[in-house]
């Protein structure tokens, strides 16, 4: 798996221009079942990969934190909002909460989440390739395909299923 994993970014530079070009096709036409076909590709795929086995993006990526993920994660902690913040978040160029550092603060050495059962939304939802109205958010997934592997094999079954169909 660390194989593959450390391969991803150069086979998502290689494939970048196809599925951009891809993804603005989709945009202006998507298909009628294209909700469908995601949550379809998504689930087949989730089935053959183990995050656990990966936790590349809890290794690359930090997600965004909004005011409901901070007061729940700050409660299992038993610690005020400005604390967890404070201690753990910083605010990026969008203002948005983010995590001070990647690795995940949260991550442990076997590829578990320490706040698995509260984690936030964004974690939550990665990759987001089963999101409702999937073309909106193409260019979040050009840069997923290139964090996790799932999220690359879906866009490539889904580039085959579409171009065929």
């Amino acid at each position: 798996m660390q194989d593959q994993i450390n391969k991803l970014p150069k086979f998502a530079k290689d494939k970048h221009k196809e599925n951009k070009a891809f993804f603005a096709k989709l945009k202006k036409k998507p298909p009628k079942q294209l909700d469908y076909l995601m949550q379809e590709l998504h689930e087949q795929e989730f089935e053959r990969t183990d995050c656990l086995e990966c936790a590349n993006c809890c290794k690359t990526t930090g997600p965004l934190f909004t005011h409901k993920d901070i007061d729940r994660i700050a409660k299992h902690f038993k610690m005020k909002a400005q604390q967890f913040t404070e201690q753990f978040l910083r605010q990026d160029e969008d203002n948005d909460y983010v995590l001070q550092s990647v690795p995940c603060t949260f991550l442990g050495a076997d590829n578990y989440c320490s706040i698995y059962e509260v984690r936030p939304k964004a974690c939550r939802e990665f990759p987001h390739t089963d999101r409702k109205k999937f073309q909106q958010i193409s260019n979040l997934t050009l840069k997923n395909v290139a964090i996790c592997p799932a999220a690359f094999n879906i866009v490539e079954d889904m580039k085959k299923r579409i171009q065929k169909g």
